[in-house]
């Protein structure tokens, strides 16, 4: 079966069999959507519990152990954020890499009309992404909860961007200044090169379209680093490096930026 065909495939067996789908495990995010997209079959980000800061600042590292953030993670449940947040308007933006076009609404009418896993057809301009925009003291309640990993960069200060997103979205290549990236509930699939290897993509397609169309034709060597990020990991990224993101079910996250 050709690689689209069997993505398309994938995203039809919808309700068959999710594991980890109890609402204890997701916090009543439920994965939602046929988790159309698998995990990479094999992860080429190390893995690190214990790290130099002379290391970490190298190349991008995947973090465990750093921090305890079940506090904030039991804040992040469904049912927690609604009643918190539920009547608080927030800003969404377009999932392709320059994200022009914002939309103000509700939380909870995103939550419970727009939360849903990504259309393979749909382009980045016809979908709204939760990510960044925050209003810090709105949200500063919940914020304050979190604990960033301990490493920090001369000169920066660090700005919180929180996220909540459906199975299947994601944010094509686009690259910023350093920073952390730690995922609360779900998975989330991301894709790195370093700054001065331009990745072939189109801004305005979704990762979701990347990877079925143009990521399978890329020979090895222009293959580009690539790991699931699981609830509770965190994911350093250095400055300028381009990424894409891909959320393998509804997920939670926050990023932790160094600027």
């Amino acid at each position: 079966m050709a690689p689209a065909s069997r993505l398309l495939a994938l995203w039809a067996l919808a309700a068959v069999a999710l594991p980890g789908s109890g609402a204890e495990g997701d916090g009543g995010w439920r994965p939602g959507g046929p988790g159309a997209v698998a995990e990479e079959e094999r992860c080429t980000v190390e893995r690190r519990a214990d790290l130099t800061y002379a290391e970490f600042v190298q190349q991008p590292v995947i973090l465990q152990g750093l921090t305890d953030n079940s506090r904030f993670r039991a804040l992040c449940s469904r049912d927690r954020l609604l009643a918190s947040f539920g009547d608080r308007v927030v800003r969404l933006s377009t999932a392709n890499t320059y994200s022009y076009h914002k939309v103000d609404l509700p939380f909870q009418e995103y939550v419970e009309q727009l939360l849903h896993p990504q259309d393979p057809t749909s382009l980045g301009n016809d979908t709204l992404y939760f990510f960044g925009d925050n209003n810090f003291t709105e949200w500063a309640s919940l914020f304050r909860h979190y604990s960033p990993p301990p490493f920090g960069l001369l000169g920066t200060a660090p700005a919180y961007s929180f996220g909540i997103a459906g199975a299947g979205s994601g944010v094509p290549f686009h690259w910023h200044g350093p920073g952390y990236s730690e995922v609360i509930y779900g998975r989330k699939r991301w894709f790195l090169y370093p700054p001065e290897k331009t990745p072939e993509f189109h801004p305005n397609k979704t990762t979701l379209a990347w990877l079925r169309d143009t990521y399978p034709a890329l020979p090895p060597s222009a293959r580009p680093l690539e790991c699931t990020i699981r609830a509770g990991e965190v994911l350093y990224f250095p400055d300028r490096w381009w990424h894409a993101t891909l959320n393998l079910d509804t997920s939670v996250f926050i990023s932790t930026f160094l600027g």
